[in-house]
């Protein structure tokens, strides 16, 4: 659901990635605490904003995606009907779409190596411990990178399996996938030995003295 990185030198950009993430991680909080639809409604819109005051490229990006989400946003409305409290079911769509909405407009206008050395200088004390900052930095760089390949190679498939039958796919396609992403992770594995792993970076040697 999340994109990468859009193009761009706006105020968006230009902005510190500790603060675009610090002020992430706020509104998150902040909307956990809203249980009105009004004000749910109102931070929707104002996110929407956002997305406005970069172009029209970037509310393709944000709609496109929201676009999973609606069938989660949907089906919680529609338990919710069914358990006699639609009001529940309006506050926490809202409030899904809205997270959604704000986590993906902070990856837009974040570069990935900034999100990467944000990560790595937040996970320096895992050091202490024998382990690599560098670990949880490449797992999140890996996943915001893959989710956009993974929906191209899905995608790829279904018209594959277009051009030689009418029929639906269905989990036909499933497997196909986990081989071709069995494939990537070999060739990702080995670039990664040949860039010397996640070890951690070497500090810089200290000059004796004469």
């Amino acid at each position: 659901m999340l994109s990468l990185a859009l193009p761009g030198t706006s105020w968006a950009h230009r902005l510190p990635v500790g603060l675009k993430f610090g002020a992430l991680a706020a509104a998150m909080l902040g909307l956990t605490w809203l249980t009105a639809p009004l004000p749910l409604a109102a931070a929707l819109v104002a996110t929407a904003a956002l997305y406005f005051g970069l172009g029209r490229r970037a509310v393709a990006e944000g709609a496109r995606a929201l676009r999973p989400v609606l069938w989660i946003v949907a089906f919680i409305a529609a338990w919710q009907l069914w358990e006699g409290a639609p009001m529940l079911g309006l506050v926490l769509g809202l409030r899904i779409c809205t997270m959604v909405a704000l986590a993906n407009f902070v990856t837009l206008v974040t570069p990935l190596p900034d999100l990467i050395a944000l990560i790595e200088r937040l996970a320096q004390p895992l050091a202490r411990f024998g382990l690599s900052p560098r670990l949880p930095a490449l797992a999140v760089a890996l996943v915001l990178r893959f989710i956009p390949v993974l929906r191209g190679r899905m995608e790829l498939l279904a018209l594959s399996w277009r051009a030689r039958s009418r029929r639906r796919p269905g989990p036909r396609l499933i497997a196909p996938l986990v081989l071709s992403l069995l494939d990537d992770s070999d060739h990702l594995a080995d670039a990664l030995r040949a860039r010397g792993g996640l070890a951690p970076r070497p500090a810089p040697p200290t000059q004796g003295r004469d």
